[in-house]
Order: C-alpha cells, then sequence, then structure tokens
C-alpha cells in the first residue's frame, strides 16, 4: 500500500518529486543539534524552509516482534506516521487545539516494515507545561493564571473524550502553551501534541479514558496543586455540578489516586538509579 497527504506549501514545495524521497532527504541532512528523538525505529527532527520551522517524523518498520509484543500485553501497536494525520485531523475536527499538519505518507506491503514520515508546522515559541510548571511548589504562580491554565487543560482533556479520542500519554509534557504573547489568564493559547498513539472512535471507552485521566493526574502531582485545583479540575471536565460529580465519580476518583500513586512508585523505581533532575 502507498499513501500520500500533502497540504500547502508542501503540495507544491514537493511537486513533481517523490515525497518519500524528499523526506528522507531531510532526514540524512539534519545536523545532530536538530535531532529530538531517535529511538525505536522513530526519527523525530526540527527543520525551516521558506522562513518557517517544521517537525518531520520519519518511522521505520517496527518488526514482527515489536508487535507481538503490543499485542500480547493487549496495546494496539502503532505502525506508521498516518495514526497520527488522522487523530490530527480528528482533533480540528471537534474543536481541540493542536498541531497543524501539512504533510503524511506510509508506503509497504506489511505493518512490521511499512515507512512513514508526517510534518507538522512547529508551535513556537511555546514550552510544554511539565517544564512550565517546574518550581510551582516552591514559588506558586498567579493564582488566575494558574486557574485559568487549570480549565484550558480540563476543557482541552473533556473535548477529547467526549469527540471519541483517547491520547495514550497524556502526560503534562505533551501540552504546548504558547508564549506569544505571553500567556495571562485572560489570553491562553494551549495545544495538546504528540498524538501518535491516540485512538479515535465514536465513544471513548471508560477505560481509555480513565488511563488518559490518571497519566495527567500523575504528572501533575508534584507541582504544588491544592485541593480546591483538583475541584476546578473536576467542575470543568464533568458535566453537572460539582456536588453531583463527587458523588456520581466517587469511585473513579479512588481510582485515579491510587493509579497515580502506582505510577509515580513505577517512575521512581525506573529512574531510581539515574540522576533526580529537580522539579
Amino acid at each position: 500500500m502507498s499513501r500520500v497527504d500533502l497540504a500547502s506549501p508542501f503540495l507544491s514545495i514537493w511537486d513533481g518529486q517523490d515525497p518519500f524521497a524528499a523526506a528522507q532527504a531531510l532526514g540524512r541532512a539534519a545536523p545532530a543539534d536538530a535531532i529530538v528523538r531517535d529511538l525505536e525505529g522513530r526519527r523525530t527532527l526540527r527543520f525551516e524552509l521558506d522562513g518557517r520551522a517544521y517537525y518531520l517524523k520519519l518511522q521505520r518498520g517496527i518488526g514482527w516482534g515489536r508487535i507481538a509484543g503490543d499485542l500480547l500485553r493487549l496495546r494496539k501497536p502503532v505502525i506508521g506516521a498516518a495514526n497520527e494525520w488522522r487523530a490530527i485531523r480528528a482533533c480540528h475536527a471537534i474543536g481541540v487545539p493542536t498541531m497543524q499538519a501539512v504533510a503524511c505518507g506510509e508506503r509497504g506491503r506489511g505493518p512490521a516494515r511499512r515507512e512513514s514520515f508526517l510534518v507538522t508546522a512547529a508551535i513556537e515559541p511555546a514550552v510544554d507545561l511539565d517544564t512550565y510548571t517546574q518550581g510551582w511548589r516552591d514559588m506558586p504562580p498567579n493564582p488566575a493564571l494558574k486557574r485559568a491554565l487549570l480549565r484550558e487543560v480540563a476543557a482541552i482533556t473533556r473535548r477529547m473524550h467526549e469527540g471519541g479520542i483517547n491520547h495514550r500519554d497524556f502526560y503534562l509534557c505533551h501540552f504546548l502553551l504558547h508564549l506569544d504573547p505571553p500567556p495571562c489568564a485572560s489570553a491562553l493559547r494551549l495545544f495538546v501534541i504528540d498524538l501518535h498513539r491516540a485512538q479515535i472512535r465514536v465513544r471513548t471507552p471508560r477505560r481509555w479514558r480513565d488511563k488518559d485521566l490518571a497519566a495527567l493526574y500523575f504528572s501533575a502531582l508534584d507541582i504544588g496543586l491544592t485541593a480546591r485545583d483538583k475541584l476546578r479540575f473536576l467542575r470543568e471536565y464533568f458535566p453537572g455540578t460539582l456536588r453531583e460529580t463527587l458523588v456520581r465519580e466517587r469511585s473513579l476518583l479512588q481510582h485515579l489516586e491510587r493509579e497515580a500513586a502506582r505510577l509515580k512508585l513505577r517512575y521512581q523505581r525506573k529512574f531510581a538509579h539515574r540522576p533526580v533532575l529537580q522539579r
């Protein structure tokens, strides 16, 4: 199978070219400091073209061993960049702010040897929320700004899940906060990114919704959120009154506390012998 989707400006820039060869050429020409990720058959790099910045994701076949391993763990294997292209389009369709995809290609007969690429316009200048919230525990941010960010994160999460999309890597580091103009309570530009593992359905299953919520909560455990902050998130995310939510979702909230604690313990064990990054 072979499929290519091109939007402006690559529709004209790559006109008459093999898009796969053009994408590979960009990958080969990238200097070391432009490479964001190079792991498990996937390379992500930043490049500039005609004064604009873009990110290119190149993915090689992941092999039958990796596919079998994912299936044995009851995980849907991600075998190409087209999944993120579809997820980006689905997000835009339901009003979830995310990246702009401008080029995507996928080819190869079997899933284990599929070759693909994805080009997205860079969101710059920006900072991910994991970085932005470092130090909040010791130096709390402007209260109005923090409340506005909580509401926006909750609103994005709600729209995704109501629209049938679950992320599967739903951490603060996958929210980008635009810095131009400087963020304030009345003007926030927040984007969800890295949708390569996202799943798209008519309706998000409760299991996958809860996994997203647990991952998000885990990633925010150490940023100094108060009990009131958590209630503000619940008020924005769930329909009905807060009192109704606390009664109706009591078992879920208890589950999220346990699951976030489990994820934190697993994270600490995984990085026990690595240098600790100070938050």
